[in-house]
């Protein structure tokens, strides 16, 4: 079979690209992988399995564990948890793979599976690439006292906790907060870790029923959170997406706080506690600009990388670094996680409100947002982006003009015929009006 990996995971429209029987086959593949040995030796392997509220990921969960004790594999049965819980427990019981059944911020339609290797560490492309090749293969079964047991691991939500609260140990009392679930994974663990903390908890988006994930709530819709906060008299609010693996956040007035924002505040926290390691934040290309700036101001150097989380953990894992993340929302604090975590960074955002005695609008102050313009080029040549001196020069024309007040970014999509054109200019008018000239330059040079 083919690569059927895409940048995080395997995503589609459950029971039609994601089915019961890829999930069988894919989880048989992932065991022979991962499990080395241990599957057919004396120490069996064990996997740990999560899943969000989505109907589908419970036939799905059980095709997953299907497979996996097919196999050979002990599952421990986690129920429903946020992705980052998953990742967790993997390494705490020291299981050689874990298994998240989530499409994230994607409609209740879709689902999808992410798996994660020894640590709850995610799949290098080479191990995902080999686990494709064993998709389908012939394989001798085990048999008898062979196969593996499911259980199910009721204690896992309480270990998640209890590591949230040891990760970010600061208490929350006096802070009302309002926290929209979006009817997913984080709905009971999310607010109760708040409520533990010390935090006054108004709690939306959090009666998932299986049909209305997303729907309307979390990170993707901050309408309600906005209101709700502002109604409620609440100091702020967070929403998480389905699998609680992001954060996005609104201050006291109902302004969004975004994930730029997140991570320029919890960087200052953390450099001023003498913790971001090498005085260095990672990001992605699509930053905005005024957050380099308001680093550099500080005296914190950002990195940046290729967009996608998995490309800005790797930065981190190679050169050690604490603190990284994308303007999404999924921020990444490596030393208490190995993937994004939406509800530890909505603890630790909340936690530098209240040891700073600063709203959070004035802490997101530290970075001014610069107007963002994007603007997707259909029908194009997109891998000649970079090649096309016309396109080179319209760009070099731009930043040129811009300056020090502004940046261009074209970059091919990964999974469509198009090209992104992004565009930062002190004004929304010049952003767009850059953003409108460029994209046509495109669509002029590189029409197919």
């Amino acid at each position: 079979m083919g690569r059927i990996f895409g940048t995080d995971g395997v995503r589609g429209l459950a029971n039609k690209d994601i089915t019961a029987e890829l999930a069988l086959d894919l989880s048989v593949a992932v065991a022979h992988e991962l499990g080395g040995q241990s599957v057919y030796g004396g120490n069996r392997a064990t996997a740990v399995v999560g899943r969000d509220p989505r109907a589908s990921g419970e036939f799905l969960s059980a095709a997953v564990m299907a497979g996996l004790a097919s196999a050979g594999v002990d599952v421990l049965d986690a129920g429903v948890l946020p992705t980052p819980a998953i990742a967790y427990l993997t390494q705490r019981m020291n299981a050689e793979m874990g298994a998240m059944l989530s499409a994230s911020h994607n409609a209740m339609p879709d689902n999808g599976l992410k798996f994660f290797a020894r640590g709850g560490h995610k799949l290098a492309d080479e191990i995902e690439d080999r686990i494709s090749e064993r998709v389908g293969g012939d394989w001798q079964r085990p048999t008898g006292a062979g196969v593996g047991r499911i259980r199910p691991f009721q204690r896992g939500a309480e270990f998640y906790i209890e590591h949230l609260l040891s990760a970010a140990p600061g208490r929350l009392d006096g802070l009302r907060i309002v926290i929209d679930a979006a009817h997913g994974a984080a709905s009971e663990v999310g607010p109760e870790v708040f409520r533990r903390a010390g935090a006054t908890v108004d709690l939306i988006g959090a009666d998932p029923n299986g049909l209305n994930i997303n729907d309307g709530a979390g990170s993707t819709h901050l309408d309600q959170l906005q209101e709700a906060v502002v109604l409620r008299g609440a100091d702020m609010g967070v929403a998480f997406d389905g699998d609680a693996d992001r954060c996005l956040a609104v201050d006291a007035r109902g302004q969004q706080v975004d994930g730029d924002q997140i991570m320029a505040i919890l960087a200052l926290s953390l450099h001023d506690r003498g913790e971001l390691r090498d005085d260095t934040l990672v990001a992605t290309v699509m930053s905005n600009l005024g957050l380099l700036q308001a680093m550099e101001r500080e005296g914190i150097t950002v990195v940046q990388t290729a967009v996608g989380d998995r490309y800005v953990l790797e930065e981190m894992r190679a050169k050690g670094y604490s603190l990284g993340g994308e303007q999404s929302g999924h921020v990444i604090m490596l030393e208490h996680g190995t993937t994004g975590d939406g509800v530890l960074t909505a603890l630790a955002l909340a936690q530098r409100v209240v040891s700073s005695g600063q709203a959070l609008h004035e802490l997101a102050g530290v970075m001014t947002r610069l107007p963002q313009i994007l603007v997707n080029v259909k029908d194009v040549d997109k891998d000649r982006v970079g090649q096309d001196e016309g396109v080179t020069a319209a760009v070099r024309d731009i930043e040129a003009e811009l300056g020090d007040q502004g940046r261009v970014l074209l970059r091919k999509s990964g999974t469509e015929p198009l090209v992104r054109v992004m565009v930062e200019a002190d004004t929304q008018e010049r952003a767009a009006g850059y953003a409108d000239r460029l994209a046509q330059v495109v669509r002029d040079r590189l029409a197919l």
